[in-house]
């Protein structure tokens, strides 16, 4: 099996069984995206190298634009697409096997969980597997430890605040949070976010 294959599976979402080809493919490339983000993450690198690195990861050239902060996780990381001007904070886990798809100008903030594979629920058949992509739009904002869960998508625009857990689609253009997320409005023209004064924290 090579590469390709493995993705045009994996984005079949057929189920993959434990032990089986597709699944020993699988444990290879988590070895070697364990190898390269130990690389990212063991030392001080410039933007420069780093674009370097998470390309080698992707398996693909990043655009000049991407700026990442390391510490950055990924058990396999050859089903990331990126678009333009993406930024990604630390502590980031992108579970990738089922394809994760990130717009121009998608903002993702510290320690955000992105899972593309969930496990059967039948204990007998715990190791199957069942991979499913998470797409996000232009310009979106992912809040810090935000989880998103397999087959997620969220439309351009959308921001997603801090905590949440993202189980269903997303509307373009909109504020969602909580667990699970919910939409709580649209977005409107000259939306600022809501700040509080240091004087009010501490009365």
């Amino acid at each position: 099996m090579d590469l390709q294959e493995y993705l045009d599976r994996m984005e079949s979402g057929a189920p993959i069984t434990g032990g089986g080809d597709l699944h020993r493919f699988m444990r290879e490339l988590n070895e070697e995206a364990m190898r390269l983000t130990s690389l990212l993450n063991a030392q001080y690198h410039d933007q420069e190298e780093i674009r370097a690195l998470f390309s080698r990861i992707i398996g693909k050239p990043v655009d000049k634009t991407f700026r990442l902060f390391p510490p950055f996780y990924t058990n396999c990381g050859k089903h990331i697409t990126l678009g333009k001007r993406v930024f990604i904070n630390t502590g980031c886990h992108f579970h990738d096997q089922g394809g994760i798809v990130l717009g121009d100008g998608v903002l993702i903030s510290s320690n955000v969980v992105l899972s593309t594979i969930n496990h059967d629920f039948d204990p007998e058949n715990r190791l199957t597997s069942y991979p499913a992509p998470i797409v996000i739009g232009n310009n979106v904002w992912i809040g810090a430890s935000v989880t998103v869960v397999p087959g997620i998508r969220i439309g351009d625009g959308a921001v997603i605040g801090a905590g949440a857990v993202v189980t269903r689609d997303i509307p373009p253009n909109t504020i969602a949070a909580g667990v699970p997320a919910r939409v709580i409005r649209p977005i409107r023209p000259g939306d600022l976010p809501r700040q509080r004064k240091m004087a009010d924290m501490v009365e």
